[in-house]
């Protein structure tokens, strides 16, 4: 009896459930799609054109 709960104790979680992916994914697609309106942004967007062009000229 005593051996058994030691065991419980001691065996981990194996993995992430359901709830835990769920979670995962939908913070994964959020910064995604925050990234994604940063990116498309017109003042980056001039930025990255002007890195472009300095790195080619």
């Amino acid at each position: 009896m005593i051996w058994q709960r030691i065991r419980r104790r001691l065996r981990g979680d194996g993995g992430m459930n359901t709830a835990e992916y769920a979670v995962g994914t939908i913070a994964a697609v959020a910064f995604a799609g925050l990234l994604l309106k940063v990116l498309t942004s017109g003042t980056v967007r001039s930025l990255l054109t002007a890195i472009i062009q300095r790195a080619l000229s």
